[in-house]
């Protein structure tokens, strides 16, 4: 036990096991630093409540606030038990008071920003101010409850998919407010709320389609109506199946012509290789660079990639006449051609950095299309044979029967 200082605390090392460590001040009873096992340090005052119960509020870091200044909160904690009061069970009241807004706010802040990608973050940040907060950020978090989470998915029932998506995020948001003590354990609101059922699109190009886009490209190309990198970058995502962002992210570091494949240091599924075919190798070798720009599809701002490619596309597709087809539906015709070829869905999965074999199992369907073909064959043969058109069936009866 010794009096608390910046050079204590400067000083003090974990225990070298996995539990924690502790120091007691000298002057102040129940104030103390907590060395946790990878080092990190909190002051912390420990008590006992009116009813006798031992408690530890945790006063701060030892990286936020000074030696001094845990001190004085340790005094005023100290002296609000002296009066009766709890002051771990105050704070967790004053926790369990925010609002949905409030919680959301930390939800980014200390789990979506840090741990998911960017594009992540942003969406749930998107589907709780458009979706979730117009309806519940007023609410006290410990006050949500499963009718009000229904009533808010019914809400959105014109447009499912966001509804379910939003339903997803709070689930979580909730999940994460039991485990900082901000609701009880096993309470979570969105548990038992059906979603809605989702209809997967797939629009695939057909043959003349693909032909229409094509001559829809070279104009746009010859009359320079479009970003010379938006055509680029369209052309690329017929070739490769690649997502829109990992094309539009693409270095020129991460393109290896000589091993004809793009090695993508991150994507939705986190490092990536992408086989070239020959047309890929060939656009890329003759794709134009622009002097301090590291993008293959560069845009017009300084060391910045192409941005605004939807409005490109909108107006390709327009002039393609093919105003249903989304920018990741030419992802989808590149597998529905691999699948439709005979190419194994294991394959295909790999190819398309699948990481769920579901996902890809979306094409079964195509790939039995050489099966369809096959039965049609046989099917024909013994059709013939039963007409006595002389097909194989028909010439191994007569065998049989010595006609």
């Amino acid at each position: 036990m010794k009096k608390l200082t910046k050079r204590v605390v400067d000083a003090a090392a974990p225990s070298g096991t996995t539990k924690q460590n502790y120091i007691w001040d000298s002057e102040i009873k129940g104030f103390g630093l907590r060395i946790a096992a990878k080092g990190r340090k909190s002051f912390v005052f420990q008590y006992r409540n009116a009813q006798g119960r031992s408690r530890r509020l945790t006063l701060g870091s030892a990286s936020q606030i000074t030696a001094e200044q845990a001190r004085g909160l340790a005094r005023k904690a100290a002296a609000a038990v002296e009066t009766g009061e709890d002051p771990a069970e105050a704070r967790q009241e004053a926790r369990r008071g925010l609002t949905v807004a409030e919680l959301a706010e930390r939800y980014l802040e200390e789990h979506a920003r840090p741990k998911k990608k960017a594009s992540s973050a942003k969406l749930d940040e998107r589907l709780l101010r458009k979706c979730i907060l117009p309806h519940l950020g007023s609410r006290k978090t410990a006050d949500v409850t499963g009718p009000a989470v229904r009533k808010m998915h019914h809400a959105l029932r014109d447009t499912p998919v966001q509804a379910n998506r939003a339903l997803l995020v709070l689930s979580k948001v909730m999940n994460l407010a039991e485990s900082w003590g901000l609701r009880p354990q096993g309470t979570n609101p969105c548990m038992g709320v059906e979603r809605y059922r989702e209809k997967r699109r797939q629009r695939f190009l057909s043959g003349a389609e693909l032909t229409r886009l094509g001559e829809a490209l070279a104009e746009a190309e010859r009359d320079e109506s479009a970003h010379p990198s938006g055509i680029l970058a369209l052309r690329l995502l017929l070739l490769t199946g690649a997502r829109s962002s990992e094309i539009l992210n693409l270095r020129w570091s991460e393109v290896d012509l000589e091993r004809r494949c793009l090695q993508l240091q991150d994507s939705k599924t986190g490092e990536k290789t992408i086989p070239l075919g020959a047309p890929a190798l060939e656009l890329l070798a003759n794709a134009p660079r622009l002097d301090g720009n590291s993008y293959v599809c560069f845009g017009d701002c300084t060391g910045k990639p192409l941005v605004g490619l939807p409005k490109i596309w909108y107006r390709i597709r327009r002039s393609a006449g093919l105003e249903d087809v989304r920018i990741h539906d030419l992802r989808h015709s590149f597998a529905s051609i691999g699948a439709g070829s005979g190419m194994g869905l294991p394959i295909l999965g790999a190819l398309l950095g699948h990481s769920q074999p579901q996902t890809t199992s979306r094409y079964a369907h195509l790939a039995a299309d050489p099966l369809h073909e096959a039965a049609e064959r046989i099917s024909g043969t013994v059709a013939a044979s039963l007409k006595g058109e002389g097909g194989t069936l028909h010439r191994f009866r007569r065998t049989q029967t010595g006609d």
